[in-house]
């Protein structure tokens, strides 16, 4: 969504929650938890919505992604 609250839009379309989002440092890709398969582990994804990708695979929970400059 813009500043202002207009143009919202999901990203996600899952069974599973979507929480916990960072913007990268060049606003490219978005850090995310999400609660697929059972678990919550981090994913990234572009901003255009594609390339999603799983970055943890754990027994236990992830969350609280954050970018490193």
């Amino acid at each position: 969504m813009r500043s202002d609250g207009t143009d919202v839009r999901q990203l996600t379309v899952n069974d599973g929650t979507a929480l916990e989002s960072a913007w990268s440092p060049d606003g490219t890709r978005i850090a995310f938890t999400s609660g697929r398969f059972d678990r919550q582990d981090i994913y990234t994804m572009r901003s255009d919505e594609t390339d999603v990708r799983q970055l943890t695979v754990n027994d236990t929970v992830d969350s609280m992604p954050a970018w490193s400059p």
